[in-house]
């Protein structure tokens, strides 16, 4: 008898890994170019967010798509230049993408991020092999809130969203994990949101680091 298919659902900036300070200088840089100052509201505002919905917001212009996705792309060469120095799995993730690997358990990306980003962090820590699908920022038309990008995840791994957990750190993030009818833990390790405000938002768990959840606490959710 085939046993019922579980998911996880990781985010992937905040979550996965660390790159905060690179998105966010990278962001002053494009802004600042654009004759606007960026501050540390501006990113908490707009962290987790699809590029396109960052950009309108920041600069309250009319842009063809075509240029959204130009100045997109130049805030994320800006990026890369930094994150292909080295990045790192947050602590407690890598056991667990070994543990629910071992144990069958399907696993995806739903991210905001473009695919070029998410490429490049897989390959950088060396977890492309966990994944049976990557949902990036190209594969989604509405950004988080909205569940869109995990319902497709939840989708490619043909898995129902509600046999998926969502890993998440961000409030927009658990949000949409809880529109789209799954479960979601929630990381403040990076500290983009605090404990209060994420069980606010929904989260079903609140942990400080991967290190203080297991698999078999992440499964008995469901």
């Amino acid at each position: 008898m085939r046993q019922e298919a579980f998911a996880v659902i990781w985010d992937v900036d905040g979550t996965l890994v660390d790159t905060a300070e690179m998105h966010f200088d990278a962001w002053v840089r494009l802004a600042n170019e654009m004759g606007r100052p960026f501050f540390r509201e501006d990113f908490s505002a707009t962290f987790g967010r699809r590029n396109p919905e960052i950009i309108r917001f920041l600069f309250h212009q009319e842009f063809t798509d075509r240029e959204v996705q130009d100045i997109g792309e130049r805030k994320e060469t800006y990026y890369r230049s930094e994150a292909v120095k080295g990045i790192e799995l947050l602590p407690g993730v890598n056991a667990l993408l070994k543990t629910f690997a071992e144990l069958g358990v399907r696993q995806a990306i739903g991210s905001s991020a473009p695919r070029g980003n998410l490429d490049l962090i897989l390959r950088l820590t060396e977890s492309s092999p966990f994944f049976q699908a990557i949902v990036g920022m190209e594969d989604t038309q509405r950004g988080k809130p909205d569940p869109e990008v995990f319902l497709v995840a939840a989708e490619r791994l043909g898995v129902p969203p509600n046999r998926c957990v969502v890993f998440e750190d961000a409030i927009a993030g658990v949000q949409a994990a809880k529109a789209g009818g799954m479960k979601c833990v929630a990381v403040t390790f990076v500290g983009h949101h605090s404990k209060e405000k994420l069980q606010e938002a929904g989260a079903d768990r609140v942990v400080r680091s991967f290190d203080d959840i297991s698999a078999d606490d992440v499964l008995a959710m469901l």
